[in-house]
């Protein structure tokens, strides 16, 4: 068994850091390319949402993981993205024989085999496939948790470090499930956000 996976919610400011492992067979991965697979980033919303339902039926073996905000916070972003994507992996029925990594930069945590792939969410069904699942359902949770943090826009901007986003910390302040670490790089350490 292949498995590609992918992260998504590395750059914003709030809430965990998602990812996804997806095992495609052939016939599934062409089928899945041709109704318009490809990088999560480039599919609208909509197209994204639409393809869920088929990625998950058509997937030999797919799993969701996460890595939280206080874990990037404690431990960095790149630890972070790695325990997300172990969680995901380990969620499988049984381990992979091979692992397809999203980037340049190898899965550490992972003892099995693995390849980096660069670009690879836009050239493997499988790591596209991942990538598409961790975004809608990162989304669709940080939409969730815009109604217990109202005022920061989380439903327009995903969490991301958006103006909006950004006004609404100077304003407000930051929330639990905010990445502090990452808060401390944006605004000036006389702040009090810092």
């Amino acid at each position: 068994m292949i498995v590609g996976v992918d992260e998504v919610g590395r750059g914003c400011l709030f809430g965990p850091v998602f990812a996804a492992a997806v095992s495609l067979s052939d016939s599934a991965a062409e089928e899945l390319s041709a109704l318009g697979l490809t990088d999560s980033k480039a599919l609208s919303a909509r197209r994204r949402a639409a393809l869920v339902p088929r990625i998950q039926a058509k997937a030999s073996v797919w799993a969701l993981g996460q890595g939280s905000a206080r874990e990037i916070d404690a431990q960095g972003i790149r630890v972070a993205t790695e325990l997300a994507m172990l969680r995901a992996l380990q969620k499988l029925p049984q381990p992979p024989e091979l692992v397809l990594v999203d980037g340049v930069l190898p899965l550490r945590l992972w003892a099995g085999d693995q390849r980096t792939i660069v670009r690879g969410d836009s050239q493997n069904a499988s790591i596209a496939a991942a990538s598409v699942l961790a975004k809608v359902a990162r989304d669709s949770l940080i939409c969730r948790l815009a109604d217990r943090f109202p005022g920061y826009g989380l439903e327009r901007h995903a969490g991301y470090g958006t103006a909006v986003h950004r006004q609404a910390l100077m304003a407000s302040g930051p929330t639990s499930m905010h990445r502090r670490s990452f808060l401390s790089r944006l605004f000036p350490s006389d702040d009090p956000l810092s």
